[in-house]
C-alpha cells in the first residue's frame, strides 16, 4: 500500500507533465538518447571511434535544459521546440559525417526526430523536416563517400517523411477530439450545476408552497374572529358612548385604539389574501389617462392634508389600450401611496403617462430621499418592508399585475434626489396561449 508521503513526488512529477507540450520534450528526449544509446552498441571503425558515453550524457542533459526551457517560458514554446528541431538535424548530420556519411547506421536518428516532431507541430512541419533530414543524408554522403546516389536519398527521405506525415496527421485529429471533449466536458459541468441549483430552487420552492397553502388557510381563519373583535368593538364603542364621564372618555380611547389596530389587522389580511389568490384579468379597451386622471382626484385630498402636491401630466397621443382597469388601478395607486409615504415631510408627487412606440410608460415620481442600496437589492421581494405598519407585498401585487399584462416594472433613483417607479405597458397586449 502507497502511503500519502510516497506519492506527493510521483504526483509532483505528473503534474509537470500535464500540458503536451512537457510530454513532447519528454518523448524526444528519451527517442533521441535511446536511439543514440542503442546505436552506440554497434562497434564503430576505429578512425570514426567517438567517446559514446560522454556523447549520451551531454546530449541527455541538453534535452533536460530543453524541457526546462519549456517549463520557465511556455509562451515561447514552439520558437524553442523549432530550435531545438534545427539543431537536433545538425547533431545528427554531424555524427553521420564523423561516423563514415553513407556507410553510418547514426542516420536512423533522423526517424524518430522527424516522427515526433509530427505529434507536436503536425503533418506540414514533419515533411518541411523530413525533406531537409533526406538533404542532410545527401551531404553527409557526398562529403564521406561512398556516395548512396539520389535514388537512396530520395527513398531514404519518403521513408522519413512518411510516418512522420500519418503521425502529425493522427495528432492533429487526437487533439481535436480532445478538445471536443473537453468543450463537451465543461458544457456537461454547466448542466450538472445548473441542475443543481435549479433542484434546489425547486426543494425552496415546495416549501414556500407548503408554506404558502398553511399561510392562506390561517388567513381565512383569522378572519372571522378579526370580524368578531371588530364588531363587539364597535358595539363596546356604543355603550361607553351612551355612559359620558371621564373614566367612560379614556375607555373610548381605548376602544378606538382597539378598532384602528383590528382594521390595520383586516387590511393586512385581505391584501395578503389578494397576494395569494391573484385574480385572473378581464380585458376591456380603456383610457389610461383617464385612470390616471381619476386615481389623481382621489388622492389628491389626502396628499393636501398631508401638505404634498399632486402633478397629473398625460400625453394626448396615449391610445385606448385592453387592461384590467380595476387591477391596473390597483398597481398604480400603489405606486401612488409608497410615494406619498416617502414624502412624510412634504413635497411632491408626479403621475405621468407618455407614448413611447409600440409602448406606454406610466411613472410616478416622488421627491423623497429616493432609495438606499440595501432596500434596492430587496425592494421588489415579497413580506419585505420598511414601514411599521406594511405588509411587504404592495410592490410584489403591482409587478404582478404588470406582467399580466404583458410589460414591465423598473425604478431609479432621481439624480436630485426622489425616486421614479416607471411601467412600461405594450400597446398590443401579447396573446396568452395559456
Amino acid at each position: 500500500m502507497v502511503t500519502t508521503g510516497e506519492r506527493k513526488p510521483w504526483h509532483a512529477i505528473f503534474r509537470l507533465l500535464e500540458r503536451d507540450e512537457r510530454v513532447f520534450a519528454v518523448l524526444l528526449a528519451v527517442a533521441m538518447v535511446g536511439g543514440l544509446a542503442t546505436l552506440g552498441l554497434v562497434p564503430l571503425r576505429p578512425r570514426q571511434s567517438i567517446d559514446l558515453y560522454s556523447l549520451v550524457i551531454w546530449f541527455a542533459l541538453y534535452k533536460l535544459g530543453i524541457f526546462a526551457l519549456v517549463t520557465v517560458h511556455p509562451r515561447a514554446t514552439r520558437a524553442i521546440f523549432l530550435a531545438a528541431l534545427a539543431i537536433d538535424l545538425l547533431l545528427v548530420f554531424v555524427l553521420v559525417f564523423l561516423t563514415g556519411g553513407g556507410d553510418s547506421l547514426f542516420y536512423l536518428l533522423f526517424f524518430p526526430l522527424v516522427a515526433v516532431n509530427a505529434y507536436y507541430f503536425g503533418p506540414w512541419v514533419a515533411m518541411a523536416a523530413a525533406l531537409i533530414a533526406g538533404g542532410l543524408m545527401a551531404a553527409a554522403a557526398a562529403l564521406v563517400p561512398p556516395w548512396i546516389g539520389w535514388t537512396g536519398v530520395t527513398l531514404l527521405t519518403i521513408m522519413f517523411g512518411l510516418p512522420a506525415v500519418v503521425v502529425g496527421l493522427v495528432a492533429v485529429r487526437e487533439r481535436g477530439a480532445r478538445a471536443e471533449v473537453e468543450r463537451l466536458n465543461v458544457d456537461l459541468a454547466g448542466t450538472l450545476n445548473r441542475l443543481q441549483s435549479a433542484q434546489q430552487e425547486l426543494l425552496v420552492a415546495e416549501r414556500m408552497a407548503t408554506v404558502g397553502r398553511l399561510s392562506l388557510r390561517v388567513a381565512h381563519e383569522v378572519r372571522n374572529p378579526i370580524a368578531a373583535i371588530e364588531l363587539n368593538a364597535e358595539i363596546l364603542q356604543d355603550i361607553v358612548r351612551a355612559h359620558p364621564g371621564a373614566d367612560m372618555d379614556e375607555a373610548g380611547g381605548l376602544v378606538a385604539s382597539i378598532r384602528d389596530q383590528v382594521n390595520t389587522l383586516d387590511a393586512l389580511t385581505e391584501e395578503y389574501l389578494a397576494f395569494a389568490r391573484f385574480p385572473k384579468p378581464h380585458f376591456e379597451d380603456e383610457s389610461i389617462n383617464h385612470l390616471i386622471e381619476e386615481l389623481a382626484a382621489f388622492v389628491r385630498p389626502v396628499a393636501l392634508r398631508q401638505g404634498l402636491t399632486i402633478h397629473v401630466s398625460t400625453d394626448p397621443a396615449v391610445p385606448m389600450m385592453e387592461i384590467d382597469r380595476g387591477l391596473l388601478r390597483q398597481a398604480v395607486h400603489n405606486l401612488v401611496k409608497n410615494g406619498m409615504e416617502a414624502l412624510s415631510r412634504g413635497g411632491a408627487l408626479t403621475i405621468e403617462s407618455r407614448c413611447d412606440g409600440d409602448t406606454v410608460q406610466v411613472s410616478v415620481s416622488d421627491t423623497g430621499n429616493g432609495i438606499s442600496p440595501e432596500v434596492a437589492q430587496r425592494l421588489f421581494e415579497p413580506f419585505f418592508t420598511t414601514k411599521p405598519q406594511g405588509t411587504g407585498l404592495g410592490l410584489s401585487i403591482t409587478r404582478q399585475i404588470i406582467e399580466e399584462h404583458g410589460g414591465e416594472l423598473s425604478w431609479r433613483n432621481g439624480p436630485g434626489g426622489g425616486a421614479t417607479f416607471i411601467v412600461r405597458l405594450p400597446i398590443k397586449r401579447p396573446v396568452s396561449h395559456v
